[in-house]
């Protein structure tokens, strides 16, 4: 849930969209502005990017104690904001920004292998909290158990190091959300390779739903840990086949939700509905599983993101190529779907949202007025959409019963990408993505792909 905070976790699903690559550069301030105030709902205020001439791409976006915002991502630059970077391979690239973008501080974590950071938020005495997948276990990582290991690192309210942790197995587990818990410790959520973890005897691991060793490929997996850091407690849930957690909330009446896809219709999951679903399930604070609930139909479904509602019930969002099942309209190749779930995890009602080609979601942000606004990016021209090149960032401003108040794209003749938004202080929303190569005329890109802030009215 971005409340808190999440990946491209779609870029490691070989039958999403590929959509990487190439970026933008200066600020600008004096786009025009409508003097309607029913018209200008999502206008663009200002712009913002940041980079090198490598590759920069922003996961998780948060609202700061201090009116200001603060942006977690990967890079792989080592010049332009980068300068003094000494490795050219992504990193954890933390940015701390006040309320007009201007920055005040950045740090990158990692070593000399990949390391990409996921979800950030900030902790209760200020600081800040990280999670991600990383490989390396050298510079500020002290141990990696092979490929891509879950890296949580504690920071100080300046950016400083108090703590980091890694675990994984020999395989590639990946962390793509993060919370801070009520004793003050924090839960992390993503997948395991199951069959790595088989290999290296699940030590310190256990299934919390149906315990099997027979259990798939990938599993939901979720890490609980103490204030210090320590292990609190661990589990896994799934089935025969993939499964991945993409986001993590908090439940009202206390416990956790994780959204994601599962592949599997056995072990843990009930009632699966096609090739992938939505799957969501409901833990106490154990970690014991109280429920779990597929959602799509006979074709292609994945979650990216969720969040609680006022009711005490929770919406999930994500694409659906499925025509049928729980979906009642199918726009295009892929659409925007999002459900609304009762605190039981009932289908209480569902929405779908695009035009002709493919159009995706990757997050939901909660806003004071009781709307919600979701983040992703779409290729259409069509159902109210505009394009400006092969992909573009889109935002949607939805009322509580899933209807559209406005829609926006942003973008190049590229492929540009929206992943996370956060309402600020004044009530804007900041909104961040990437912009690709040749970027606009007033953002013309410095290198592979820039980190680019938008807000908007």
């Amino acid at each position: 849930m971005k409340i808190f905070k999440k990946l491209s976790r779609a870029s490691l699903i070989p039958f999403v969209l590929v959509l990487l690559l190439v970026s933008c550069s200066d600020d600008q301030d004096d786009l025009p502005q409508n003097p309607d105030p029913v018209a200008a709902s999502g206008t663009i205020e200002w712009t913002r990017s940041f980079g090198g001439s490598g590759a920069e791409s922003p996961r998780s976006i948060i609202a700061t104690m201090d009116g200001g915002v603060a942006i977690l991502g990967f890079t792989e630059s080592t010049d332009g904001d980068l300068a003094g970077k000494t490795t050219a391979v992504n990193d954890y690239w933390l940015l701390k920004l006040d309320a007009e973008g201007q920055m005040q501080w950045q740090r990158t974590l990692g070593g000399s292998k990949d390391d990409r950071g996921q979800a950030v938020i900030q902790t209760r005495d200020g600081g800040y909290a990280v999670s991600g997948y990383a490989m390396s276990d050298d510079g500020d990582g002290s141990a990696n158990n092979g490929f891509h290991d879950n890296w949580v690192v504690r920071l100080d309210g300046g950016g400083n190091i108090l703590w980091e942790r890694s675990f994984g197995f020999s395989g590639h587990d990946h962390s793509y959300d993060l919370l801070q818990t009520e004793d003050d410790g924090f839960l992390f959520a993503g997948f395991m390779d199951l069959s790595a973890a088989r290999v290296d005897g699940f030590e310190g691991l256990s299934a919390k739903g149906n315990a099997s060793s027979q259990h798939g490929v990938g599993e939901f997996w979720c890490t609980k840990l103490f204030a210090d850091g320590s292990l609190d407690w661990q589990f896994y849930f799934g089935g025969s086949n993939n499964d991945r957690a993409h986001a993590l909330a908090p439940a009202r009446d206390g416990g956790f939700v994780l959204a994601g896809f599962s592949e599997s219709d056995d072990f843990d999951i009930s009632a699966a509905r096609g090739s992938y679903d939505f799957w969501v399930i409901r833990l106490a604070e154990d970690g014991a599983m109280v429920w779990e609930r597929s959602l799509g139909g006979s074709g292609i479904d994945i979650a990216s993101d969720i969040t609680p509602t006022a009711d005490g019930g929770f919406l999930v969002v994500g694409n659906s190529f499925s025509p049928d099942g729980d979906r009642t309209e199918a726009l295009g190749e892929s659409d925007i779907w999002l459900v609304k779930l009762s605190a039981q995890g009932q289908l209480e009602w569902e929405r779908s949202y695009g035009g002709e080609v493919f159009d995706t979601a990757e997050g939901i942000a909660p806003l004071s007025d009781g709307g919600y606004l979701i983040s992703g990016n779409s290729r259409s021209t069509t159902g109210g959409f505009s394009n400006s090149g092969e992909n573009d960032m889109l935002f949607i401003k939805i009322d509580a019963q899933g209807d559209v108040l406005w829609e926006r794209s942003f973008g190049s003749t590229g492929i540009d990408q929206a992943f996370d938004a956060v309402e600020g202080a004044d009530g804007s929303v900041y909104i961040v993505g990437e912009l690709a190569a040749p970027g606009t005329p007033e953002l013309p890109s410095r290198g592979a792909t820039d980190l680019i802030l938008l807000k908007v009215r």
